[in-house]
């Protein structure tokens, strides 16, 4: 009998356990399918966005817990918030119609966790029994963001009040952990003026990416469009120090006995009102830095603590009670305040009224187009008539006492629909001449117009006489103004206006060091707490930088201009074989594309400039003529030198041999007397027709290459030299080059060679007036080549002759 028990029983176990399996995924089915956005809403899946949002709207005004009583309206309200979240996402929505499923983000067959939810209530089970909360509170539902929201709402809002953003999601357990101090938080700082908003990790995927938020929980401070990431404790004291550490540090300015004066006449030049906070505690409140950010535009401010020793003579001039905070608004009288208000709980909505109330001084000058836009709005309507009283004036004292006078007018004529504003004409140029029909303001002008559009038409009225401030001048005023507001039609004139010049605007320089300072702290914040993925494009684009940055430096540091490079030794087999075909070359070169060459005159105004005081490195190609031959050398000059005008360290010149026929010998002379200290030979240059010749001259390293005309006769041996040396060069070549046997050798063989050409070059001036004068520089190509390669002679000499002083020299030698 025992036997037979033990055997059924094994049985009976799998039976009963299959029928609870069973029970149990038909409960979690029933409770998967029962939550249906569509069912919720009231609407088919075909139904449209306006139709979804039409009755989102009408039941949540129906089930709003405010005005419904009902104790399952809460409820009944977030499932009505959770439904429409669901189908006004087309992605959402698209998940939810294939696979129902309410997440894009999440996988397929996860949706399932509210059937378990439901299906523990079902069993009794509690919700702290797991530490999930049942449904985000209700209290949170106000706060949530969504993208369009964010970019349309928040971000812009974020340049008037900072916002605390917390990023969480549904299964974050961190997140539970700091709610109680995220309640506290908000409860203590949103009245205050900060703003706060909730990011869901799951269901706002490319919102948390634009935040570079990736994990929850996290807490972002948004201040000015800027995002930064909160990486301390989270505590109340921690997020509201890190709320004040997000404000610009300049928001308020400490006021003492020794600078109140300075303070409230800064109104010149910050063409703002001065509001002055007194109170008892030693820091200025974050209330009222919070109200500075949000008027920082309009309204200077400065703080008084009223306890500093330092602060006596401030408190008994303005008569200030020590036992509440009282706040002073100064316009441009420094010694009457325009309005007080005093209380002992100093709320932000009295504080936000009383600055709005106090935006503007009595005459304020027009410095940017904001400005002018919310003084003098366009006109909307009938009652809604704005005039606007402009005086075109200047800065200079002249202009001072009538100023002063406007603004004494102004006082007195404190009416809804006129608003008193002046303007520098040497500032707002464009605005002068379009109403002044580009008049020079030699006193001070009046113009009364009226706004008709945003484009800049207004209609407008200039008051006859101008205005110097004088009784006459304010009665002549106040008439026009009365007949302006009995008739509307008494504006004849009619302009557009252009937009007016931003006078405050920071100089590119320092907008660019501003946000050079942003990015270093934000590489900061990213290398001190590893935030690595959003790190990584910043770190891309430095060493991207860096790397092209060193690489030219690297490149520049290896490459070694043509000049610089030391003389290779040629072979002599090689220096034969370029000497033979050099002579055998054909005496014409390819003519460039274009024949331009920008070639400079060397006269006594460009000598020192273009060869005496020549920058380093520089080499400067003079082309020595006549007047005769002028055109002729000009134009194969430019054709032979053309390719090598694209060098910006080679510049082109000439010099006239008929103006300044003793310089070119002067100069050889110059450079044989140098070669004569080392070689003594008595071999002189005795050529005094130096037309054809080039000269490249090396100012600041005073040497210089010298090509010989070549003349093309039907013997090749008169043209075998391609740039010949006077004897006195060759001996001083000789003697730097006489250290080993191969140069010598060399130097003895180019020394023979000269005065062979040199016996030609008297055979062939036989036949020169045969000659086609532009012939003279049918190699000049060739020898720029060698210029370029470094490998021509060199001639050095003591020091540049003047184009004078080689006049003189030669006269007095005579």
């Amino acid at each position: 009998m025992t036997g037979k028990r033990n055997s059924r029983h094994p049985r009976t176990c799998p039976l009963l356990l299959a029928i609870f399996l069973l029970i149990l995924s038909e409960q979690l089915v029933k409770a998967a399918s029962g939550y249906d956005p569509y069912k919720i809403l009231g609407v088919n899946r075909g139904s449209s966005q306006a139709e979804i949002k039409k009755a989102y709207k009408n039941l949540a005004r129906e089930w709003h817990p405010d005005k419904n009583k009902d104790p399952n309206a809460e409820d009944m309200f977030i499932k009505v918030s959770k439904s429409y979240e669901i189908l006004s996402n087309e992605e959402r929505r698209a998940n939810f119609d294939r696979y129902g499923q309410m997440d894009e983000n999440q996988p397929f067959g996860q949706s399932q966790h509210h059937g378990f939810h439901s299906f523990h209530n079902n069993f009794y089970f509690d919700e702290s029994f797991f530490h999930f909360p049942r449904s985000r509170d209700f209290a949170d539902s106000k706060y949530l963001l969504h993208h369009a929201q964010f970019n349309s709402d928040v971000l812009p809002d974020s340049h008037r009040r900072p916002y605390l953003i917390k990023v969480t999601s549904e299964w974050c357990f961190a997140c539970i952990h700091i709610e109680p101090v995220w309640k506290e938080t908000v409860q203590e700082l949103e009245p205050l003026g900060v703003g706060f908003g909730i990011v869901d990790l799951g269901y706002e995927r490319r919102l948390a990416n634009q935040l570079g938020a990736h994990r929850a929980p996290s807490i972002i401070g948004l201040v000015n469009g800027r995002v930064t990431f909160f990486h301390q404790a989270v505590v109340r004291e921690h997020l509201r120090q890190f709320i004040e550490d997000l404000l610009p540090h300049k928001l308020v300015e400490k006021v003492t006995d020794n600078n109140y004066h300075s303070f409230l006449d800064s109104w010149h030049v910050e063409n703002k009102p001065s509001l002055l906070l007194f109170d008892q505690v030693p820091s200025v409140p974050l209330l009222y830095k919070l109200t500075a950010f949000a008027f920082r535009d309009y309204v200077h401010f400065g703080y008084v603590d009223q306890g500093d020793k330092h602060n006596t003579q401030l408190l008994q001039q303005f008569n200030i009670n020590t036992y509440a905070p009282t706040m002073l608004l100064f316009k441009e009288d420094t010694e009457k305040p325009v309005d007080i208000i005093q209380a002992r709980g100093m709320k932000r909505q009295i504080m936000d009224e009383f600055v709005s109330n106090n935006k503007f001084l009595q005459v304020p000058r027009l410095v940017n187009q904001q400005l002018f836009d919310e003084l003098c709005p366009v006109k909307q309507f009938h009652r809604r008539r704005k005039y606007c009283v402009l005086l075109i004036t200047s800065e200079e004292q002249g202009f001072v006492p009538g100023n002063k006078a406007f603004l004494d007018f102004a006082a007195a004529n404190r009416k809804e629909v006129l608003r008193f504003a002046y303007v520098y004409q040497q500032h707002q140029q464009p605005l002068c001449q379009a109403l002044l029909h580009n008049q020079a303001v030699l006193s001070p002008q009046v113009v009364i117009l009226e706004r008709r559009s945003q484009a800049g038409k207004v209609l407008f009225r200039s008051v006859s006489g101008g205005w110097n401030g004088s009784e006459e001048d304010k009665y002549r005023l106040n008439e026009q103004l009365e007949l302006l507001q009995k008739d509307p039609t008494y504006l004849s004139s009619d302009a557009t206006l252009p937009e007016l010049n931003n006078e405050m605007a920071p100089i590119f320089l320092i907008q660019w060091i501003n946000v050079a300072y942003d990015y270093i702290l934000q590489i900061y914040d990213d290398l001190l707490y590893s935030n690595w993925r959003e790190m990584m494009p910043i770190l891309s684009l430095i060493f991207s930088a860096l790397f092209i940055l060193f690489g030219t430096v690297i490149i520049q540091a290896f490459s070694e201009p043509g000049e610089g490079k030391p003389r290779k030794a040629v072979p002599k087999e090689q220096q034969q074989t370029e000497e033979d075909g050099s002579s055998r070359a054909s005496t014409s070169s390819r003519p460039p594309k274009k024949d331009f060459v920008e070639v400079t005159e060397l006269t006594d105004v460009t000598y020192t400039s273009n060869l005496v005081k020549l920058r380093p490195g520089h080499i400067n190609v003079v082309l020595v003529l006549t007047n005769a031959s002028k055109n002729a050398l000009l134009r194969k000059f430019a054709k032979e030198v053309f390719s090598f005008s694209g060098t910006q360290t080679i510049h082109f010149s000439f010099l006239n041999a008929d103006k300044h026929c003793y310089w070119m010998p002067s100069l050889l002379r110059s450079a044989s007397d140098a070669a004569k200290n080392e070689s003594h030979s008595d071999d002189e240059e005795d050529s005094s027709d130096f037309t054809g010749h080039v000269l490249a001259l090396n100012g600041h390293k005073k040497y210089f290459c010298l090509f010989r005309p070549v003349f093309t006769g039907d013997d090749s041996s008169d043209t075998s030299s391609l740039s010949s040396l006077p004897e006195t060069s060759v001996s001083s070549e000789s003697r730097r080059k006489s250290r080993s046997r191969s140069r010598s050798s060399s130097h003895s063989r180019s020394r023979s060679h000269s005065r062979d050409d040199g016996a030609g070059h008297k055979r062939g001036s036989n036949r020169a007036t045969s000659i086609e004068v532009h012939h003279k520089l049918d190699r000049l190509g060739l020898w720029m080549e060698r210029l370029i390669e470094g490998t021509l002679p060199r001639l050095h000499v003591p020091s540049w002759p003047s184009l004078h002083d080689a006049a003189n020299n030669s006269s007095t030698e005579s």
